[in-house]
């Protein structure tokens, strides 16, 4: 039987080009095939807040909601300067005004940003103002003005330090309205922006209480059970069995009517931080009893630390970023309280000024009909929330990087 010898080399078949040898010459390097690029390198060696932050860099919802918020919360800073003029200004020659529109171009030429003045005339029948456009009239906007040479410009910043400093304000002797006045005559976009600064506070305080006591309750209860276990379950409970929107009203009802608007304010933030710890302190609970039959802890109590550093050092920053992701959710819950609790003339009064506080006059028929620019300041209450909401769940994917 005809065929080749084991060992001799096969011809190719006829016709067939020769097949050539791929061997590699080189010194075998066994690190070579586990040797990683310098960015897999940095991934694989990264530690765990590293993780979490090339993660959420991969949500980009996450990260645009994340700048958006740090853009608004930055503007509390500095609300008067960005306000055309002082929130409190009433300028009664202009009761209900209309939005003013933004110009660029005229005569076919760019001019700048410019509005058109008003003609103001009052309707007899209905007797109401009435509002046309004077197209003659060009009131030019300034910007990074000072000297308040208009009415309103004056302002004292954080109620400390008078000033007349605006990053937009109009011509000498002009007006600008660009989302219209109230009915006494105030101008809505700069109590939009002043107002901003409460109903942002409110969700910050109320979340640093409801924090506190739901981490320090839910801690405890998580890591000694028992008797402190069952006494802060039943607390839960019980405040739980409570529907939340009566609760709040009825204890905002029951501060005094004579209480200054800062009272008001940490009564508000008082009550929404309160009537919110039961969940956080369930999750925290839920944790630690997981958490305190680990290695780690056992470890930790050989070596003679007390229990409070066991929780604070050990137990909670390992679900720090749990806690995180729920202070992003947390926040729009306690804005919407403020905001439905001023809205229904519960919560905050003026002269204080919050998105609720503005909505506040925009809740029957007529006033939505004649003056719909009244809601507007339900428009950057619906922005934070989303962008709160979007924000969490960016958070929350990030939270457990290994997945």
């Amino acid at each position: 039987m005809s065929g080749s010898e084991p060992g001799e080399n096969r011809l190719p078949a006829r016709g067939a080009d020769p097949l050539d040898h791929y061997v590699d010459t080189a010194p075998f390097d066994p690190e070579a095939a586990v040797r990683l690029s310098p960015e897999q390198e940095r991934f694989y060696l990264s530690g765990q807040w590293r993780l979490m932050w090339l993660k959420f860099k991969k949500h980009r919802l996450a990260v645009v909601s994340g700048l958006f918020l740090l853009l608004v919360y930055g503007s509390i800073l500095v609300s008067e300067m960005l306000a055309p003029v002082a929130y409190d200004f009433r300028n009664t020659d202009f009761l209900k005004a209309p939005p003013q529109e933004i110009h660029w171009v005229r005569d076919g030429a760019f001019t700048g940003p410019y509005v058109h003045g008003y003609d103001v005339s009052l309707d007899m029948e209905t007797m109401s103002w009435r509002y046309t456009i004077d197209r003659e009239t060009v009131m030019p906007l300034r910007f990074f003005c000072t000297g308040g040479d208009y009415p309103g410009a004056r302002y004292e910043f954080w109620g400390l330090v008078e000033s007349s400093f605006h990053v937009v304000c109009p011509s000498e002797g002009g007006y600008f309205y660009w989302l219209g006045t109230d009915r006494l005559g105030r101008d809505m976009l700069s109590r939009i922006i002043q107002g901003a600064r409460i109903s942002l506070t409110v969700g910050l305080i109320g979340v640093a209480i409801s924090f506190t006591l739901g981490v320090l309750l839910g801690g405890l209860a998580g890591y000694y059970g028992g008797l402190i276990d069952s006494t802060v379950q039943r607390a839960i409970e019980v405040v739980r069995s409570f529907p939340s929107l009566p609760l709040w009203m009825a204890l905002s009802a029951a501060m005094p009517v004579n209480w200054s608007p800062i009272i008001v304010f940490m009564g508000i933030s008082v009550i929404l931080g309160l009537l919110d710890w039961p969940g956080l302190a369930r999750a925290v609970r839920s944790k630690l009893l997981a958490l305190r039959e680990e290695d780690f802890v056992t470890a930790a109590e050989l070596m003679g630390a007390r229990p409070r550093r066991i929780i604070a050092r050990h137990l909670l920053p390992s679900f720090s970023s749990h806690l995180i992701a729920s202070a992003t959710l947390t926040i729009p819950a306690m804005i919407l309280g403020e905001t439905a609790l001023s809205f229904l003339g519960l919560g905050l009064r003026p002269p204080i000024t919050s998105w609720g506080v503005l909505l506040n006059e925009a809740q029957n028929f007529n006033a939505i009909v004649n003056t719909p620019w009244l809601l507007y300041p339900a428009v950057p209450v619906i922005l934070v929330v989303l962008a709160f909401q979007f924000l969490g769940d960016g958070l929350r994917d990030a939270a457990d990087p290994y997945k």
